[in-house]
């Protein structure tokens, strides 16, 4: 199934930013970044679409605005529309899996992408989204010591300032050595209303949460609600069943975790499907709650909508950028930036992606 198009309008940026999306975005509003990966290969039809849409429906029902993430056609859009989560849901693993680094293949061979956790945050902060909503995140692999297979959902929490809401690490993977990496990449991990880490499927893990308030990412592990945790000893059992299917078959990159989360559920007779669509649904909600408070701290911090404002200077060829989210008028921008008395510093209203003003930029004749 072919994706359709849609009214969304694809700015500078060559991200298509739906029309939904675009509004809350320029007038401060609450908006929550989805993946895609979930719904094209987490999933079977139609139950994937069904989560989609309950997802998004959550996410509005609590005040904010879904983006879901996804390349179609060689376009990367923010927001999709209901038509277009129904092509990815029906297309399934027709659809890449598409992470940081495949995106300029997807887009560049015009093809279709089901958004990672890394693509999803990427395409986020591009647009200027901070909260990101997903299952779980990837992490480093069981045997990762010897593999080396390190998913790159770390490295992107480490230099991507986007908040993401998950269930913790999925529970197929290493989660101390996981833990260990955010570390390494300076990521800010939080626990909401636990003490020790959850693994996805089941409320704990067995390790204490590290939080780290280092500026980068921030990871906000939400354990799954009670009543939908799946035995914790069920699921240990399936996945070294599953892992040693993994390992007889050879199954290796970015094949082991779809494999891995299908054979968990049919070893689990279908409850770790049931548990997945618990949590992200738990995920949405505390994901928009948080999406809103912080756009009422900007509200009221700068007291009217956040701005994009891109700020650039020329000295010696040398170009530096410094990104903000402001609203202020523009001797407000040159105070806050320490521009008052910088005369080869000009601000001036330009119309970015989102309508948002866009750049300071240099005077003529100066740098």
């Amino acid at each position: 199934m072919s994706p359709s198009s849609s009214s969304s309008s694809t700015g500078p940026m060559g991200v298509a930013v739906s029309p939904e999306v675009e509004a809350a975005l320029a007038r401060g509003g609450a908006v929550v970044a989805l993946e895609s990966t979930i719904i094209c290969h987490g999933m079977p039809y139609p139950k994937n679409l069904q989560t989609a849409m309950e997802v998004e429906a959550v996410v509005r029902e609590n005040g904010a605005v879904p983006a879901t993430i996804a390349i179609l056609n060689g376009v990367p859009h923010v927001g999709l529309s209901g038509e277009q989560l129904k092509s990815l849901a029906v297309s399934g693993r027709q659809f890449q899996k598409t992470a940081r680094r495949d995106i300029a293949h997807v887009v560049a061979s015009g093809g279709n992408g089901a958004t990672t956790v890394s693509a999803t945050m990427f395409f986020a902060h591009k647009v200027g989204i901070p909260i990101f909503v997903t299952g779980g995140i990837g992490g480093v692999h069981r045997n990762g010591e010897q593999t080396m297979d390190i998913s790159s959902d770390l490295t992107e929490l480490g230099k991507t300032p986007v908040t993401v809401i998950s269930a913790g690490v999925k529970s197929i993977l290493d989660i101390p050595r996981t833990l260990e990496y955010l570390e390494t990449q300076g990521v800010t991990v939080a626990a909401y209303k636990t003490n020790e880490f959850p693994a996805f499927f089941t409320e704990v893990s067995g390790y204490a949460n590290k939080n780290l308030h280092l500026g980068s990412g921030i990871l906000i592990a939400v354990p799954i609600p009670k009543e939908h945790a799946a035995s914790g000893n069920a699921i240990e059992s399936a996945i070294q069943k599953a892992l040693k299917e993994a390992e007889d078959k050879n199954i290796i990159g970015n094949a082991i975790t779809p494999f891995m989360l299908d054979r968990v559920k049919v070893l689990t007779g279908g409850s770790s499907l049931e548990a997945n669509i618990a949590l992200v649904k738990n995920n949405a909600l505390v994901g928009a709650k948080i999406a809103v408070a912080l756009s009422d701290l900007h509200q009221r911090d700068f007291g009217g909508l956040p701005y994009r404002v891109h700020v650039q200077r020329q000295a010696r060829s040398e170009t530096w950028g410094i990104l903000f989210i402001l609203t202020m008028t523009d001797d407000a921008i040159r105070s806050q930036l320490g521009l008052a008395r910088m005369p080869d510093i000009q601000v001036i209203s330009a119309s970015g992606p989102l309508g948002w003003p866009a750049s300071v930029q240099s005077r003529p004749g100066y740098g």
